[in-house]
């Protein structure tokens, strides 16, 4: 159980750094306007705002790879991080678009889930 902890909490940090490129570099791209279903002129006006989110994204990934490097402290690490996660995708889910839900909130919630397993 440890060793899929470990994973998916890996793959919870992959997507976070996908969201930190997203946000932080691909936003007012064609890639951002397709990903977010908004218009270029939307991207444009909301960049800063973007960039801003896609670098929190970066400090849960950061925190996520920490967890899974952090010799003793890497549970607690793990579990605070992930509960992150879970919040922020909730609060996306019913303030921005479901899809959050589905794309960070589930993959963290099933990780720490796990992680509370294996404690």
């Amino acid at each position: 159980m440890a060793v899929v902890s470990q994973l998916l909490t890996g793959l919870v940090a992959a997507l976070h750094v996908y969201f930190l490129i997203l946000e932080m570099f691909l936003w007012a791209t064609p890639v951002g306007q397709k990903a977010f279903g908004r218009s270029a002129e939307e991207q444009e006006s909301t960049k800063v705002l973007a960039a801003n989110q896609g670098l929190y994204n970066g400090f849960l990934a950061a925190g996520l790879v920490w967890s899974l490097v952090g010799g003793a402290v890497a549970i607690p690490i793990r579990t605070f991080f992930l509960g992150c996660v879970v919040i922020a995708g909730i609060y996306g889910g019913f303030t921005a678009t479901r899809k959050i839900l589905i794309v960070q909130a589930v993959p963290a919630a099933i990780a720490l889930a796990i992680t509370l397993a294996i404690r």
